[in-house]
């Protein structure tokens, strides 16, 4: 399959005839991936089982996994869910079209082979400005995990989606590297206390400042058991990983002062000089603070430690560079788990399959 790619020259000024192409491809069942202000997706028509098989065939991914639907307003979430329940109502108004996917009771029209086999669909509304686009234009919901192999760190550029995509799908949308840079957070509002599946940059403090009581699936804070049917994409399979051994150092009781800082900066140091000594090629992810620390291995800042946004937008380039660069092994610092670094922590620790050295 010869993959076509379109590029975007002016994200504030999208005309349609640079979508149409991309619109009617989906409404013909093919695959078309395009930037979201999380990741870039990969699009099929939500309401054709055939596109859902077919998406889950390019990724390599189970198809018990479920699959996010994509709307482009407000008005097309009611023909997809059996009823919406207050807590989604509050969250639409506060947090729609933004990175938020929430998790409702499923209509009729919802195939199974897109939720997964379950009763429930997830169901986001991006406001990215070439995603909201062409949703609308496509005249369907798009079912639209991330535009990777499955398993792989996410793409936050269009380069990312071709290393992995080229030849699988119809169509790439070149829109430029994405905002955010990690998924969206998913919260199941068809439970009778809301809970977060996955986190992501609608934080925990900002939902229950809307809401009041939210839980925590169990998933979030370890691995999931394996007869266990995932009720959002990620919390089951081992995802966003690198080629490479990945260990993560983090202090006991991750509280982040000073002294514990540098006791996980002097772990990584010695944890990547044995490796290096062996002859190894190791990758190390740190902080603009800690970077001059490390005086072998592949050195990698993916920002100051106070700026959560900048880790998470770079947390998935690096790692996809260290698989480009060939790393075997990579040790990587932590993060405070408060706001966005939850939904950091959540996905450097699936990364690293949950190997983790404590200090």
């Amino acid at each position: 399959m010869e993959t076509k790619r379109i590029i975007i020259k002016d994200r504030e000024n999208i005309k349609d005839e640079e979508l149409s192409a991309a619109a009617q491809v989906l409404r013909e069942g093919g695959l078309v991936a395009f930037p979201t202000e999380t990741v870039y997706g990969l699009g099929g028509n939500a309401l054709d089982e055939d596109a859902a098989k077919k998406i889950y065939a390019a990724k390599g991914r189970p198809c018990d996994n479920p699959l996010i639907a994509h709307i482009s307003c407000a008005e097309e979430l009611e023909p997809l869910v059996k009823e919406i329940p207050e807590a989604g109502r509050r969250l639409m108004e506060a947090f729609w079209p933004g990175p938020l996917t929430m998790i409702f009771p499923k209509s009729s029209k919802v195939p199974y082979g897109t939720t997964g086999g379950l009763d429930t669909v997830a169901v986001r509304m991006p406001d990215d400005p070439i995603a909201n686009r062409l949703i609308a234009l496509a005249g369907v919901p798009i079912a639209a995990p991330s535009a990777n192999t499955s398993g792989r760190p996410s793409p936050t550029t269009a380069d990312h989606v071709w290393q992995d995509m080229n030849g699988r799908i119809e169509m790439i949308i070149d829109g430029g590297p994405v905002g955010i840079g990690v998924e969206s957070t998913i919260v199941d509002v068809s439970s009778p206390v809301p809970a977060v599946l996955r986190p992501g940059a609608i934080t925990m403090e900002m939902l229950r400042e809307v809401l009041g009581e939210v839980t925590i699936d169990p998933a979030i804070l370890g691995p999931m058991s394996p007869g266990v049917r995932p009720k959002a994409p990620g919390m089951k399979y081992k995802h966003y990983a690198p080629k490479a051994d990945l260990t993560l150092v983090e202090p006991e009781g991750m509280a982040m002062d000073q002294d514990q800082v540098m006791r996980m900066v002097e772990t990584v140091r010695k944890l990547a000089e044995e490796k290096c000594s062996l002859g190894f090629r190791v990758g190390i992810i740190c902080t603009d603070e800690s970077a001059s620390e490390y005086p072998r291995g592949l050195v990698r800042s993916i920002g100051a430690r106070r700026s959560q946004a900048s880790v998470a937008h770079n947390l998935y380039a690096v790692l996809r560079e260290f698989d480009d660069l060939k790393v075997e092994y990579i040790f990587s610092e932590s993060f405070s788990e408060d706001h966005l670094g939850q939904a950091i922590m959540n996905r450097l620790s699936k990364a690293a399959g949950y190997k983790i050295v404590r200090v």
